[in-house]
């Protein structure tokens, strides 16, 4: 394994920084303070490919492997952590979803668009009481001729009130029964089908999440994606790479803390000495730099098996567990370094500091990745 970038990854990482540093940074306080949603900006990034970055060229995507998209994600995560969460989303579950699992028609009808983000994507999984209890869901998909009619909510959705196309999960068997679920596609502007309450949150501010509604909507037998009653394992597969995402996002947080923080340690100036003279700092940054790049090897190994198509639901879960509670640590720590400084909006660490624990919750739980790695290290 190379972990060295190749050409698209440096022509990525520049195009991004180039992007964000006119198109982005000048706003995200703006847009965090007022929790705006900058849906045109997303409508750019279709433009500069980075919302097919996994689309095969031939459904009008960029074609990358996961290497190029861990490193976009990282990219627009230390510009704006919550731009990195829907960009993953939009990518890997609703676009991922349909890839990995919709039939040629549904293939060329819906990726050209996404991949364009013509159409943003949303993904219906999680519900107000089950969470990650998802073989209870409650929302229901019964069958009535040609069509399936589904009644429920879900919630935590990102583009939830903006999506344009979603994959939603509902129950088509029994409680409880992992093959009594199935994946449907669901366009805005179906009766019965709309976007609900916008979440007021902590961080990840320019993220839109938000709750799905279903009143008696009626879905074609058509939108269904692959077999009846597979949804739910089909969703264990998408969330694999839905967990590389959230380490993905979790490097970008973890390394604009750490930037941010080496330097003003080498800015301020405590009795005539920069403070990163002193070792109460440096050790401080050698700790963080290093439990980064640990991070970031488990990341890009997980990215490696994705792009070879072997199994990595082991390293996935290692990796957004261990890369999630990095990000939280650094932004901690970052904040610490920056003093009272640290605890004002005049300073990206504060907006770090928020967004990085969604990261050790979004795609399950740290508790819910050590049972997934105590499970398969078990076996």
């Amino acid at each position: 394994m190379n972990f060295d970038l190749n050409e698209n990854q440096r022509m990525i990482a520049q195009m991004i920084r180039d992007f964000g540093a006119k198109e982005i940074t000048p706003k995200r306080k703006e847009w965090d303070d007022a929790q705006i949603f900058p849906l045109p900006l997303f409508k750019q990034l279709g433009e500069l490919g980075l919302m097919g970055v996994l689309i095969p060229e031939a459904y009008g995507g960029s074609g990358f492997s996961y290497n190029e998209y861990v490193t976009a994600i990282l990219e627009l995560a230390k510009l704006d952590p919550g731009i990195g969460l829907s960009m993953a989303a939009h990518n890997s579950l609703c676009s991922g979803h349909i890839m990995l699992f919709g039939n040629e028609e549904q293939k060329q009808k819906y990726l050209p668009k996404l991949a364009s983000c013509e159409y943003l994507g949303a993904w219906g999984l999680t519900e107000p009481n089950t969470g990650s209890d998802a073989a209870n869901m409650k929302t229901t998909a019964v069958m009535d001729g040609d069509y399936f009619v589904l009644n429920g909510a879900k919630n935590f959705i990102t583009h939830g009130v903006s999506g344009d196309v979603a994959v939603v999960i509902a129950r088509t068997g029994e409680k409880g029964d992992k093959h009594g679920m199935t994946a449907f596609v669901l366009e805005k502007g179906m009766d019965g089908f709309k976007g609900g309450r916008k979440e007021d949150k902590l961080g990840m501010r320019t993220s839109e999440t938000a709750e799905l509604v279903f009143e008696d909507c009626k879905v074609h037998k058509t939108q269904v994606l692959g077999d009846v009653g597979e949804g739910f394992i089909q969703s264990m597969k998408v969330l694999d790479g839905g967990r590389i995402s959230i380490a993905a996002l979790s490097l970008g947080i973890a390394e604009g803390a750490l930037e941010a923080a080496i330097q003003y340690a080498k800015e301020r100036h405590q009795f005539n000495n920069p403070i990163s003279s002193y070792q109460g700092i440096s050790f401080k940054l050698a700790d963080m730099a290093t439990k980064l790049e640990a991070a970031k090897l488990l990341t890009f190994k997980a990215a490696d098996l994705k792009n070879r198509g072997e199994f990595v639901t082991l390293a996935s879960a290692k990796a957004k567990y261990y890369a999630s509670e990095v990000a939280v640590e650094l932004a901690n720590e970052a904040v610490q370094i920056f003093g009272g400084y640290g605890f004002t909006k005049d300073y990206p660490v504060e907006k770090y500091y928020r967004d990085a624990k969604l990261c050790t919750i979004g795609e399950g739980t740290s508790e819910i990745q050590k049972l997934v790695i105590s499970r398969e290290i078990l076996k």
